[in-house]
């Protein structure tokens, strides 16, 4: 099978994933969405009454609520997850993708004293980019480090040209990860933090797969991790 017809049938079963994602999620979102609102008129049915069994009640209406808040961002990872190989290329700067979103970034780094520092090849060439899904990439990868450093710490955003491909390097200084976590961790659904969705790293996979690129991770327990991500100079 030669390229292009390589890639009209991935593009292909790219978008029936996606089509059937966003038919399932349409399923279950609005049945959630009328838990979700009943659950908001019992509360406020109960808000005047101040004994202990109403107290109780509303304990556990605010458990619940939680619950339905945590399937909606699951709903969500998993959307991103299924549409991830849906791109629309234009060529582009991955400099410009990495600027952009450090700057919407400082606030939340700020706050948990965690330092943002760039190193950004002035003579990087072009790249075939959807700079949507590059972005939200880099967001995952982001948000992963920051969680990655409570008391906070550093993260290093490099760019630069290896081998024929453009590089992006993601760098922290957290607490890293162990073998068996680093073996498990582009797993769909696997986390190790309450509460993730498990889908953060393997829609960044399917992400850089999809421009013909490749990721890969050095971790080391107690001094940090670098993602490493390679694009191909002109897109391949």
């Amino acid at each position: 099978m030669d390229e292009s017809r390589e890639r009209e049938l991935l593009r292909a079963q790219n978008t029936e994933l996606a089509t059937l994602a966003g038919g399932l999620a349409h399923e279950i979102r609005n049945p959630l969405s009328t838990i979700g609102m009943n659950l908001e008129l019992l509360a406020e049915d109960l808000g005047e009454d101040d004994s202990p069994r109403a107290r109780r009640m509303l304990r556990r209406i605010g458990s619940l609520r939680g619950e339905c808040r945590n399937l909606e961002e699951i709903l969500n990872a998993f959307l991103q997850f299924a549409r991830a190989g849906e791109l629309h290329l234009e060529e582009g700067q991955l400099n410009e993708v990495v600027a952009e979103y450090v700057e919407f970034l400082e606030p939340q780094a700020a706050a948990a004293d965690v330092e943002l520092r760039t190193h950004l090849d002035s003579d990087l060439p072009p790249v075939l980019l959807d700079q949507a899904l590059m972005r939200l990439a880099l967001a995952n990868l982001c948000r992963n480090a920051l969680e990655a450093m409570p008391e906070g710490g550093a993260i290093e955003l490099l760019t630069r040209v290896k081998a024929g491909s453009v590089l992006l390097e993601v760098i922290d200084t957290g607490r890293g990860m162990d073998e068996k976590t680093r073996s498990r961790m582009f797993q769909a659904f696997f986390s190790t933090r309450s509460g993730g969705s498990g889908l953060g790293l393997p829609t960044v996979r399917r992400i850089v797969e999809a421009h013909r690129g490749q990721i890969l991770c050095e971790s080391e327990l107690g001094r940090g991790t670098r993602f490493s991500i390679s694009l191909p100079i002109g897109g391949g």
